[in-house]
């Protein structure tokens, strides 16, 4: 019964607080150990920087998933309140919707304020392609390409390890997809970082799938062209040259009738509407959608879980 109050808590969490102040943020206290990690990396050698990323992120899991593991078994012993309280604050950490939604719309207002300087400088925090040349309809696809990939990265995939191994399930993933986000596999890290953009992929691999499924259900729901995404979906996810990012991205496109392009890489869907910000908050809505599909789903198995456990 425990795990059903720490989700409903962390999702209100979300929904009414948003991020923790960046002092006692998990996600950011784990940032600040990847980058004391990295001080100490190889710069070459390829055997020998991929062995250390291999290391560094075993280590990091074990520090913090197994520190979570631990304290919350104490907790549980202690004192039901506090543990519930302490694994709601945690997993809580580690998802994010209304941050999302709040740069998404802060790029928007710039555009429409003709700030493109400023509107590249806040689609950063979306991206990781260089933002610095793109016009605005390069921008308004970066944006829309993230809300729908963080889709899956910054909701389902959390809480799909939370409902298989709890909150020290969620914060493990958090440290992996992590360690992608701030390494990968390309330029300077590319084989220091090889080893967590591959287990980052594999831990994606269900949670990208079923973030393609709700949008296409959310798109349905929220009068957008649920068929355009189902046909979107199946035709375009392969094009990305993540296994994974293509399957919410090219659904995502397909419900708003849209084309989404990173230049030079890829495009996903037809160009029926022109890339234009109302395409923004239609886009988040489809999130928020999916958002309650999913946290419904999660409550409705962690409620069986109870049931079929007592």
């Amino acid at each position: 019964m425990e795990n059903i109050v720490v989700l409903f808590l962390a999702l209100v969490i979300d929904v009414t607080l948003g991020e923790y102040p960046r002092l006692m943020h998990p996600v950011v206290w784990l940032g600040n150990v990847i980058s004391t990690e990295l001080r100490f990396a190889p710069r070459s050698g390829r055997r020998l920087q991929l062995a250390c990323g291999i290391a560094m992120v075993a280590l990091t899991i074990a520090v913090f998933a197994l520190a979570t593991y631990f304290l919350l078994s104490y907790l549980r012993e202690v004192n039901t309140i506090a543990y519930v309280l302490v694994a709601a604050f945690l997993l809580k950490s580690s998802f994010s919707v209304r941050e999302l939604r709040r740069t998404a719309l802060r790029v928007k207002a710039f555009l429409e304020d003709k700030d493109i300087i400023q509107a590249r400088v806040e689609s950063k925090s979306l991206v990781s392609r260089d933002t610095s040349q793109l016009d605005e309809p390069h921008l308004v696809s970066a944006t829309l390409e993230s809300i729908a990939e963080n889709t899956s990265d910054s909701l389902i995939a959390p809480l799909f390890y939370f409902l298989i191994l709890g909150v020290p399930g969620a914060i493990a993933y958090r440290v992996v997809n992590t360690f992608d986000a701030m390494i990968g596999y390309h330029g300077e890290y590319e084989h220091l970082g090889k080893f967590a953009a591959r287990l980052d992929d594999g831990l994606n691999f269900i949670p990208a799938r079923l973030s393609g499924i709700f949008l296409v259900v959310a798109a349905y729901l929220g009068h957008q062209d649920g068929r355009n995404a189902w046909r979107g979906m199946i035709h375009d996810h392969k094009r990305t040259a993540s296994p994974n990012a293509g399957w919410p991205m090219s659904a995502m496109a397909g419900a708003l009738r849209t084309r989404l392009e990173k230049i030079g890489h890829y495009t996903l869907g037809e160009a029926n509407h022109s890339l234009s910000t109302g395409l923004i908050p239609r886009s988040i809505r489809l999130v928020e959608i999916s958002t309650l599909l999913w946290a419904g789903f999660c409550l409705v198995m962690e409620v069986m879980r109870f049931v079929f456990t007592t």
